[in-house]
Formats: C-alpha cells, structure tokens, sequence
C-alpha cells in the first residue's frame, strides 16, 4: 500500500531548525542565564535563602524556553528532560559527584596534603547550595543539552564530544584564577565524564547529578577553590600543602592530576557503557541515505 510522503516543514522553520541556527537561537539565552545567574547570588549574597530561590526561578525559566524550542521548533518530545528518571538518576549522579571529588581529597590526605584543622558551623554549608544548583543546571542544558546533542545530530557523537569538551574546558579560562593546564584538565576529565554521562542515558538527569555533586562537595565540604573562583569556606578548615599538580593550585583540584585520573577513568567506563547499549551516533559520513534499504 502506497502512502503518502510527510508533508516538509515550511522554508522558514527548516532553516531555523538547521543545527548552527539552533545553537545559536537556543544556546545563546540559555548562555546569558548561565553567565547572569552568578549576579543574583551576588545580590543576595547575605541572603542564601533568597540566593536560592533566585537561582531555583532562573532554572525554571531556562527549562521552560528549552522545553519550549524543543517542542514547537524542533518539533520533538523532551526526551533528555524526561521527569519518570529524574529521582533515580539525579541521585546516582549526585552521589557519583560527591563520590568522586572526596576520593580526590582522600588521595590527598593519604600523601600528607591535605589536613584537617578543625570545622566551621553547619550554616557554612548553605550558601553554596545556590552556587552548585546555578552551575550543575545551567552548564549542562548549555554544554550538554544544546551543544553536545545538536553538534551530536549534525556531525556524531565522537565529533560532538571533542567539540563540547574543548568549548567547556576553555571557557573556564575566563574565571579569574584559570590556567591554561586547569582548562586543558577540564577538557579531558570533565568534557568526557559529562558527555558520557548524557550518552549513557540520553537525558541530562545524571551529567546534572554530577555536576552539582562536585561542586557543592569541593566548596561546601572541603573548602576547596571551584575552577579558579574565589575560595569561600565551607565545613572543613583545611590545610592544603604540596605540589600543584597534586593540588591543582589556584584553580583548585580540578586542574590536579588526583582528578584527572579519577574522572577521565569514571569518564570513559561510561564511553564504553554508551558504545555497548547502542548510543553512539555515526558521523554524516557513515550514516545510510534515508531511504536505502538495508542489506
């Protein structure tokens, strides 16, 4: 039986709906909420309830313009935001997070580097809520969300992890501590860790669990320095004392290679979970004409 061929979109929204144009209607006022959220915490920075509901406010009104351009321009269910998985794989990845970065201060105390003095109150511990929430969310509907998936659909996954990987660590370089080692660090271990993490279910859920998880745990708990920002302390009163490939310096741990070695490890066991359940896209140029039938 012969049916008929699915009616094309209309000239103006296939151009709209061509990669480079979606990346740059859809990334770039999720980017300004991404680059803005940080003023608002600054406003109420002796506020941190107000701080968090802040940034909670923002997060709902980046997921609402992305949920929205998926559903009316790209023309597709929010499978990456899908809610049914968001408990479970928010949990594992805030776990995972904090899993890791302590492992990374567990290295370190084990070779004498890091010291624990003493404790700060409980309350120190709130005002990164807002921070970690800020970065985990708006980072990876960024980074992820719009750069990885749709670099992925146009030009592969392999393709789209190296871009979305450099884009991410480099742009850490704009933070007023960054280096050049520590944004080469974040290329690796991060971009690989993330974008796996998203391959790995295709939703956004764990690479989010990830992220917030390290960085509340770095700041909140060990009073480490997040990417080259400014320290804030948290619970732990540390001294920190040793070589900075081992620290990571003013950048903090991430730019160490206690961390390198942990999460490009974590990051490529998910890669070759990503490449056994089938979710590797080809690139244009392995991909089978649409409607070729296959031999």
């Amino acid at each position: 039986m012969n049916t008929l061929p699915a009616t094309a979109p209309p000239a103006p929204l296939r151009i709209i709906q061509h990669p480079l144009a979606r990346l740059l209607l859809l990334g770039a006022p999720l980017f300004m909420f991404m680059a803005t959220y940080a003023e608002f915490m600054d406003q109420f920075v002796a506020q941190p309830v107000l701080r968090i509901a802040a940034v909670v406010a923002m997060m709902i009104a980046a997921a609402a313009i992305y949920v929205a351009f998926v559903r009316f321009i790209e023309r597709r269910p929010v499978s990456e935001l899908a809610l049914g998985p968001l408990v479970k794989e928010l949990g594992i990845g805030l776990l995972v997070g904090c899993g890791l970065y302590a492992g990374c201060v567990g290295i370190l105390i084990l070779l004498g580097i890091y010291r624990i003095d003493g404790f700060n109150p409980v309350s120190y511990m709130v005002p990164e809520i807002a921070a970690a929430l800020g970065s985990g969310f708006f980072e990876e509907l960024v980074f992820r969300a719009v750069l990885f998936r749709v670099v992925e659909e146009w030009l592969g996954s392999w393709v789209s992890l190296a871009i979305s990987s450099f884009v991410f660590g480099f742009l850490h370089l704009i933070n007023p501590e960054a280096t050049i080692t520590g944004a080469i660090f974040i290329t690796v271990e991060a971009g690989i860790l993330l974008a796996a993490a998203y391959m790995v279910t295709r939703r956004l859920w764990l690479s989010i669990g990830f992220h917030m998880g390290w960085n509340y745990t770095q700041s909140a708990v060990f009073s480490g320095i997040v990417s080259g920002n400014a320290p804030a302390p948290g619970l732990i009163r540390p001294t920190i004392e040793g070589p900075d490939l081992l620290t990571g310096g003013q950048f903090g741990i991430e730019a160490s290679l206690t961390a390198f070695g942990l999460c490009t490890a974590t990051g490529i066991v998910l890669l070759v979970m990503a490449v056994r359940r089938g979710h590797v896209m080809p690139g244009p140029w392995q991909r089978q004409p649409k409607g070729a039938c296959a031999k």
